[in-house]
């Protein structure tokens, strides 16, 4: 079963695997997106992702670092 956009918290510690340097306060969420597309355990229609799923993920990964 692969990660869906409503997997805020998944997502973003697979981002945190592939990503420990980064400060996701700075990343834009073209960047955001376009890394979660990559992750391969993604699995959604990449049409519905909103600015606030983005938002989601973003604030998950800030309260995880």
């Amino acid at each position: 079963m692969g990660l869906k956009w409503i997997d805020s918290l998944a997502i973003t510690l697979a981002l945190i695997e592939q990503h420990p340097q980064q400060d996701p306060c700075t990343l834009h969420f073209v960047e955001l997106r376009e890394w979660i597309l990559a992750l391969s355990d993604f699995d959604d229609d990449i049409d519905h992702c909103s600015e606030r799923i983005l938002e989601a993920v973003q604030q998950c990964w800030i309260d995880e670092i």
